[in-house]
């Protein structure tokens, strides 16, 4: 596995995240432990979840499997690092959501509970809340800080000029501020390159994406389809995705082939050569997936292949102009 730093800190990282939004709700608590433990072996030290996943409001089921996982010893807390987000509501009460002070108190105290762990390595802000003021985000975790419950702070989802406002907040508070920004990246989703990529590496976030496959429509989901096989590509939704990227995919599997490489290692694969990237999300339910995952980290794409990729699925821009970042200056 190799390892990088998380955005300007100096925290080390491997190139690929454990996802654990499955964990419960598709995957079983005991193969989720096992799933871990394989990526241990496999050198996998970066661990995200949230407060919400379990999808049983206030309950925070993945963190309790992580938990009870920590639990079993053997260096397992030690070896990862552990990363979490809060926002969405964990009850029905106000205050039981977003990012006010007492908020993010009770969030992170009861993250800590359910994980069985005396500090956090990496909270992250789910989704920006403004209406709290940056002031009031800023000093209650600075404070956790001080206290030894978080050691490092980012963001998910927001805009290129959210995380300049955070950043700049954090200067005047002589704070460290964010180290990371988890955004949707993939082929077919490349918005962030307009704007939050430009200010992600401005500032020294290290960017985390997340749905590197767009859903499974970049896993191979047409070769699934001819072999009669099961995808998590075929929803209704992605169902309405596929037939309008049909051509693309169509030619972007048959890239894949040429390479002698699955689908979705390519898309991965694409992610771990965009500059500011740190490592994206991998969100296995099973361990032949996990397993199948890290071949991804190995394969490098040069330049042809990179062009042709551009071309199959251009970087954000009016047809005509400059691509992203700068689609619209002049």
């Amino acid at each position: 596995m190799e390892y990088t730093q998380l955005g300007r800190s100096g925290l080390s990282v491997s190139r690929l995240c454990l996802g654990t939004m499955n964990f419960g709700p598709e995957t079983s608590e005991a193969d989720s432990h096992a799933i871990m433990d394989r990526a241990h072996e496999h050198g996998l030290n970066f661990f995200d979840t949230a407060n919400v996943y379990g999808w049983q409001k206030g309950e925070g089921v993945t963190e309790q499997i992580i938990g009870r996982w920590f639990a079993q010893g053997d260096g397992r807390r030690e070896k990862t690092v552990i990363a979490t987000k809060l926002y969405g509501d964990m009850g029905d009460w106000p205050n039981e959501g977003r990012l006010s002070a007492l908020h993010i108190r009770r969030a992170a105290e009861e993250s800590l509970r359910r994980l069985q762990t005396d500090h956090l390595d990496l909270l992250q802000m789910h989704h920006v809340d403004r209406n709290t003021p940056w002031d009031e985000i800023w000093e209650a975790f600075s404070v956790l800080r001080q206290q030894g419950k978080v050691l490092y702070f980012g963001s998910s989802n927001f805009a290129g000029w959210h995380i300049a406002q955070a950043q700049e907040a954090a200067r005047e508070r002589h704070f460290l501020g964010l180290v990371s920004e988890q955004s949707i990246y993939n082929l077919l989703n490349r918005f962030v390159e307009l704007e939050v990529l430009p200010a992600a590496r401005h500032y020294g976030l290290g960017v985390i994406p997340w749905s590197p496959l767009q859903g499974g429509l970049l896993g191979g989901v047409l070769r699934k389809q001819r072999e009669g096989g099961g995808s998590r590509g075929t929803s209704e939704r992605s169902a309405k995705a596929l037939e309008k990227h049909r051509d693309a995919v169509e030619a972007y599997e048959k890239l894949a082939a040429d390479l002698g490489e699955d689908p979705a290692h390519v898309g991965v694969a694409w992610l771990l050569h965009q500059q500011g990237v740190t490592a994206p999300i991998i969100g296995p339910r099973t361990m032949e997936q996990l397993d199948g995952s890290l071949r991804s980290v190995e394969i490098a794409l040069d330049d042809e292949v990179l062009a042709k990729l551009d071309e199959l699925f251009p970087a954000p821009g009016p047809n005509g102009s400059k691509p992203a970042p700068e689609a619209y200056a002049w």
